[in-house]
């Protein structure tokens, strides 16, 4: 008798009850996408018995080398133009890489049919389910979200627990929840995109560090976005961690379902009110987790412990040691983690003090927001920005930063959407612009930078944007402007520490 056959029990309902004692190898499913996160998705579903079909239009050298070991563990792989434009007949689930839209024909069709779409952060939950449970610290926002996942991550390991920062930030989860050691807990880092793609996530803790427009080309609208970023405090068991200073932020924990008894914390730059973590005579301090939280508060740590130095990223800190301490990790490894941690690059990096001028990347800042912060540490700066803008809006950077900008070079394809914020709010304002596309733009932009730059100035590239129009990252954009500003000063790149 003809007919699709029947999708496993554990596999059906609105809520599914699929974990890791179920039986996969009745599951036929297709994983969208063969990235980091989807080839260690596939991965895991090969070692749990199921049927994975791994579909990526990119035939590139990296997939066509991950694909051939898949098909070694018995995977069906199809790579290159065309092969994500049909859903595999018999499909019973797809996990998804996070960049795919939901309007993505694949993931419509699949959405059309009833068949659940999960993303790689679903599928870890799931398969650490129920014997190999371990508490979450989540984070997402705007902006921050690395940043405050390492913070997490050092201060625990300061406590003495085995953890890892994983999810959009270093290794897959999925790797993580089935590695054969075991973890006390893990620092996990979720973009709205990853949230998008959960359904059951339950987190010891959670924080939503900030909410402002970005990816809304993705999301269609900011309420979306921020709906997906709300996710994160569904089903939380202990505490949901929000920004006083924006009560966006705050509402969200309000509309969440959480499990009964979990707390709502804040933090802030200022004096905190009892349940929250803030800042007092530039000490870090706990009113949150202490007994006597309406009379007294706790030191946790050194405003000054926190490096680099500037607000946004003493707000990151503030929402780490909330975090850890909703874990019961004690005040001091709120500051051996904050003394001992070493953050990657691109994020306030100072690549050089020439004649007075400092030259910084945060080419991590790829989005207003993120660009606004990074500005804000400044007095006087000459800001280098522009890339893809992803739908985002600039004017209420520039309003707001107007009077520190000494002078803007604006480079990459939606540079002209910046300039008109700029003729519209800080029209007094020099500006150069940078029409190159190629390789060399960035030495033409440091080089315009610096006529523009003052002694006492900072030249600042925190592009606002995406950077995927001229360079292979957020990385290349930054190792590209440290390798110009380098040649122009003359300063040697830093020598690695010896092992």
């Amino acid at each position: 008798m003809g007919g699709r056959r029947m999708t496993p029990d554990f596999l059906t309902g609105a809520m599914p009850s699929a974990d890791r004692t179920s039986d996969w190898s009745q599951a036929s499913v297709v994983v969208a996408g063969l990235g980091v996160s989807g080839f260690a998705a596939a991965d895991a579903l090969l070692e749990f018995g199921a049927k994975v079909t791994v579909l990526d239009d990119a035939e590139t050298a990296t997939n066509v080398e991950k694909g051939t070991l898949l098909e070694t563990l018995d995977a069906t792989v199809r790579l290159g133009p065309g092969s994500t434009a049909e859903l595999p007949e018999g499909t019973d689930l797809v996990i998804t890489s996070p960049g795919w839209r939901a309007s993505t024909p694949l993931l419509a069709r699949a959405a059309g049919q009833g068949i659940g779409i999960w993303g790689e952060p679903e599928l870890a939950w799931r398969l650490s389910r129920p014997d190999k449970q371990v508490p979450w610290l989540a984070v997402t926002g705007t902006n921050g979200k690395t940043t405050t996942v390492q913070m997490v991550a050092a201060m625990l390991t300061a406590a003495g627990l085995r953890t890892a920062a994983v999810g959009n930030v270093g290794r897959p989860i999925i790797e993580t929840v089935l590695d054969p050691e075991p973890y006390d807990v893990l620092a996990v880092e979720l973009s709205s995109f990853q949230l998008h793609w959960s359904h059951s996530l339950a987190m010891h803790s959670a924080a939503v560090l900030n909410l402002h427009p970005d990816h809304l080309e993705w999301h269609g609208s900011m309420a979306d976005y921020t709906a997906d970023k709300a996710r994160i405090f569904e089903r939380v068991t202990h505490s949901c961690v929000y920004n006083v200073a924006e009560p966006s932020t705050e509402q969200l924990v309000a509309e969440a379902d959480v499990t009964e008894g979990a707390r709502a914390i804040g933090f802030t730059l200022g004096t905190p009110a009892p349940s929250m973590i803030g800042i007092v005579d530039d000490l870090i301090v706990d009113r949150a987790f202490v007994e006597q939280r309406q009379t007294s508060a706790l030191e946790l740590a050194k405003v000054s412990d926190v490096q680099p130095l500037a607000p946004h990223n003493v707000n990151n800190a503030l929402a780490a040691a909330a975090l850890v301490r909703s874990f019961g990790v004690p005040a001091t490894a709120v500051r051996d983690g904050l003394r001992a941690l070493e953050l990657g690059g691109h994020r306030i990096e100072q690549i050089a003090d020439s004649e007075g001028v400092r030259w910084i990347n945060d080419s991590k800042a790829t989005n207003p927001h993120a660009a606004a912060s990074s500005l804000k540490a400044y007095d006087k700066v000459v800001w280098i920005a522009g890339g893809q803008a992803k739908g985002t809006s600039f004017d209420e950077l520039v309003t707001d930063v107007a009077d520190r900008l000494r002078g803007v070079v604006l480079m990459g394809v939606d540079r002209e959407l910046i300039f008109e914020a700029l003729r519209r709010h800080a029209p007094n304002v020099p500006v150069k612009m940078i029409n190159d596309t190629d390789t060399g733009a960035m030495a033409h932009a440091v080089a315009a930078a610096a006529t523009l730059a003052q002694p006492g100035d900072a030249v600042l590239l925190a592009p606002g944007c995406a950077s995927l129009d001229m360079f292979a990252s957020y990385a290349a954009r930054g190792d590209a402007f440290a390798a110009a500003v380098r040649q122009m000063t003359s300063t040697p790149p830093p020598v690695a520490d010896a092992d």
